[in-house]
C-alpha cells in the first residue's frame, strides 16, 4: 500500500545517526511521517498498532538523544517498538513485520544491536535496565547511558516494583521513562494507575532545582552523600507543601513530570537536561495511546490490534464469521455466565485480559463478580487463592504465556492446599504471529509435575463447557484447562452441561494397528489425518483415544492400548519433552510394556512467528506429518 508514497525526511533516515543530522524543529514532520507509515502498513499487514503510535515522540527523543547502539534504550513489552525498529535500518523490511520469516513482531538482540533486550511479556525493562546500568559501571565503560521506557501498564507488575526497590538501593545513573497513556490493552486499572494520573510536579521548580544542583556540584559542594541527604529534605520539604507524596522521590528516584510525552521538541529537551544527572530518575511523560489517527485515539482497546482496515477512513475490515464456529475464548466467556447464574459462588478473575478473554462478557452482566487485576499473573493466582479459602469459586483466566508468571504462585499457593479454583489458561499451543514470548507451549510440560492438580484439554468447544462445568463443582481442588487461541469445529456450540469423570478419557474409534493418543484441539487434526488415510486406501487400522485429561492420566486406556498395540503414536500442541508423549512413556515402562512409540509435539527450541498453519507445517504437527507417523 506504502510502496508509491514519499516521505520527506523518513526516506533519508536509515539509521539513528541519520536521525540525528536533523534540526530538532523538523521532528515533529519525522513523528507525522513514522504514524503515516506505520498506519498504511498495518492497515494492510496487521500488527500492534495504538502503542506505537502514542510512543512516537518518545521513540523519536530517545533515539535524537541518546547515542544508541553504545546508549542502551530497554523497552518493555514491545507493543510501542514500531517506530523503533523503522528508525533502526528496518524500515525497507517493515512490511514483513510478523510474517514467516520476517521481522520479529517484538525487539529481541536477536534480530538487532539496537534492541537491546527480549521484551513480550511485562514489567521487565527497569530490573533488565538496572543491570546493564550496573554492568556499565563495573565495565568501566564511559558516558554510556542506560534507559528503561515502561509503559501501556505494565507498572502494575509485580516484577517492575521490584526493580524500582533495587533501583532504589544500588548505585547507578539508570533512567526510567514512564509512557503513561492510562491504559494497558484493556483500560489499565488499580490504585497505582490512579496516582499516575494524579500526580504532578512543577516544571519550573524541576528547572530551578535542576540547575542549583549543577551550581552546587561546580562548587564542589554536593558529593553523592550529600545530594542524597539533600533529595531526602527536599522531598519531605515539598511533600508537606504540597500535600502529596511522590512514591518514586519516597524512594530516592529523582522525578521529573508530568510533561507532554507527546511533544517531541518538549520530550528532547527535558532528555538534555536530565540525561547526565547522577543517580536514578524518573521522566514521567503523559501520552495519548493511538496517537496521530483519530479512529485509534477514540477506541485505543479496539485499535490495540485493529486486523486490516481502511487507513483513509478508518474503517475496519471485518470477515463475516456469521457461518464459522465460535472462538474457543467466546464459548468460555458464554458458558462462565451460564455457570455463575447458577453458582453464586463463582467470580471472574483477569489480569488485564477481559476483552482478550472475552470474561468482558460477564463483566458486563456481573460486574461485582468480575476482577480486573491489571498486568499481575502472580497476584491474579494468589488472590483468586484467598477468595477459594474462604468460599469463593474463582475461574481465574490467564492466557498460557504469561501463565509462567504464576508458576509459583500456582505451586505456593493454590495447589499445596489443594484450593477449590479454576485456572483457564487461554491461547494455549502455538499462537501464531506474535512468536515464541507468546506461544502457549510450557504448560502442560511445566504444570504435570505439580501435586494436587486437575490438567485437562478439551477437543473442542463441547468438551470446553463440559469441563468448565465439572470444574466447578464440589471437591475438584485446583482444576487447568488449556485451550488454543482461534476457533472451535462446531457452529451449534450449546450443547448441555455434563459432567465429565476426572481422570476419564475417550476412544474416538477403534482400530488394530496403530493406537493414537491426542490431547486437546489437536485431536480434531489427528481425525482428519485418519480420515484421508481411509480415503487412499491406506492399509492401515488406526484407534484414536483422545485423553483429555493430562493428570490425572487415564489409566484404563494406557493399559488397553499397552495390551494390543506395539505402535503408538503421541500428539500435543505443546513442548513434547515432559508432556504427554513423556508420561505415556514412562506410564509404559514402569508397567513392563515396550512398545514403539513416536511422540509428537513441539521441538526443544523456541518457535518464530508465522501464522499457525505455517508453524506446524515446519514443526511437524500438520495433516500429513501426523500421516506420516502414522504410516
Amino acid at each position: 500500500m506504502i510502496d508509491n508514497v514519499k516521505f520527506r525526511l523518513l526516506d533519508k533516515i536509515d539509521s539513528p545517526d541519520d536521525l540525528r543530522k536533523l534540526n530538532v524543529n523538523q521532528l515533529p514532520e519525522v513523528c507525522k511521517e513514522l504514524r503515516e507509515f506505520i498506519v498504511n502498513e498495518l492497515s494492510t499487514n496487521p500488527g500492534h498498532l495504538a502503542s506505537s503510535l502514542g510512543a512516537m515522540e518518545i521513540t523519536v527523543a530517545c533515539h535524537y538523544v541518546f547515542n544508541t547502539p553504545y546508549d542502551r534504550i530497554v523497552w518493555d513489552v514491545g507493543h510501542q517498538a514500531y517506530g523503533h525498529k523503522i528508525l533502526t535500518g528496518r524500515k525497507d523490511r517493515f512490511c514483513t513485520n510478523r510474517k514467516l520469516g520476517g521481522i520479529r513482531p517484538f525487539p529481541s538482540p536477536l534480530e538487532s544491536e539496537y534492541d537491546t533486550f527480549t521484551c513480550g511479556h511485562a514489567s521487565n525493562s527497569i530490573s533488565a535496565a538496572l543491570g546493564m546500568a550496573v554492568a556499565s559501571k563495573l565495565n568501566n565503560e564511559e558516558n554510556r547511558h542506560i534507559v528503561a521506557i515502561i509503559g501501556d501498564g505494565a507498572m502494575s507488575g509485580g516484577l517492575a516494583f521490584e526493580g524500582l526497590n533495587n533501583v532504589s538501593a544500588s548505585p547507578n545513573d539508570l533512567l526510567i521513562i514512564l509512557n503513561d497513556n492510562d491504559m494497558s490493552i484493556d483500560r489499565a486499572v488499580g490504585g497505582m494507575e490512579k496516582y499516575l494520573l494524579s500526580i504532578d510536579t512543577n516544571e519550573t521548580y524541576n528547572r530551578l532545582r535542576f540547575k542549583a544542583s549543577q551550581w552546587l556540584h561546580s562548587k564542589g559542594y554536593l558529593n553523592d552523600e550529600r545530594r542524597k541527604g539533600i533529595i531526602r529534605l527536599n522531598n519531605a520539604l515539598k511533600s508537606a507543601i504540597s500535600h502529596q507524596q511522590n512514591v518514586f522521590e519516597g524512594m530516592n528516584i529523582r522525578y521529573f513530570g508530568p510533561f507532554d510525552g507527546n511533544d517531541v521538541q518538549e520530550v528532547v529537551r527535558v532528555l538534555n537536561q536530565i540525561k547526565d544527572m547522577k543517580g536514578p530518575k524518573l521522566l514521567h511523560l503523559h501520552t495519548t495511546k493511538g496517537k496521530g489517527y483519530e479512529p485509534a485515539e477514540k477506541s485505543a482497546t479496539i485499535w490495540h490490534a485493529p486486523g486490516k482496515f481502511n487507513p483513509d477512513t478508518g474503517q475496519r475490515i471485518v470477515v463475516d464469521t456469521s457461518n464459522e464456529p465460535p472462538k474457543y475464548q467466546d464459548v468460555f466467556g458464554e458458558t462462565l455466565i451460564e455457570l455463575a447464574k447458577q453458582n453464586k459462588s463463582i467470580v471472574g478473575v483477569t489480569p488485564a485480559m477481559p476483552t482478550g478473554c472475552s470474561m468482558n462478557k460477564m463483566q458486563a452482566v456481573m460486574p461485582d463478580r468480575v476482577f480486573d487485576v491489571g498486568i499481575a499473573e502472580g497476584h491474579a493466582v494468589t488472590f483468586s487463592a484467598g477468595m477459594a479459602k474462604d468460599g469463593l469459586l474463582p475461574f481465574c483466566n490467564i492466557y498460557s504465556a504469561f501463565s509462567q508468571r504464576a508458576y509459583d504462585n500456582i505451586i505456593h499457593d493454590a495447589a499445596i492446599l489443594n484450593l477449590p479454583m479454576v485456572l483457564c489458561l487461554d491461547r494455549a499451543g502455538l499462537v501464531g504471529k506474535d512468536g515464541p514470548t507468546h506461544h502457549g507451549a510450557f504448560d502442560m510440560a511445566a504444570l504435570s509435575p505439580i501435586p494436587n492438580l486437575t490438567i485437562a484439554s478439551p477437543m473442542d468447544e463441547h468438551e470446553l463447557r463440559k469441563l468448565m462445568f465439572t470444574a466447578q463443582l464440589p471437591d475438584k481442588g485446583t482444576f487447568v484447562i488449556r485451550y488454543p487461541r482461534g476457533r472451535g469445529v462446531y457452529k451449534d456450540w450449546r450443547c448441555p452441561l455434563d459432567e465429565v469423570n476426572v481422570g476419564e478419557g475417550r476412544k474416538l474409534r477403534d482400530g488394530k494397528n496403530v493406537a493414537v493418543l491426542s490431547i486437546g484441539p489437536i485431536g480434531n487434526d489427528v481425525e482428519m489425518a485418519i480420515s484421508e488415510l481411509e480415503s487412499e486406501g491406506k492399509a492401515v487400522s488406526v484407534a484414536h483415544y483422545d485423553m483429555r485429561f493430562l493428570k490425572p492420566i487415564d489409566e484404563n486406556i494406557l493399559q488397553e492400548v499397552g495390551q494390543k498395540f506395539d505402535k503408538i503414536v503421541t500428539i500435543e500442541d505443546g513442548v513434547k519433552h515432559g508432556g504427554l508423549g513423556s508420561i505415556v512413556l514412562e506410564w509404559m515402562s514402569d508397567h513392563g510394556f515396550k512398545p514403539t512409540i513416536v511422540r509428537m509435539g513441539l521441538p526443544d527450541e523456541f518457535i518464530e512467528h508465522g501464522k499457525i498453519e505455517e508453524l506446524r507445517k515446519i514443526v511437524g504437527l500438520d495433516i500429513e506429518s501426523i500421516k506420516k507417523a502414522i504410516i
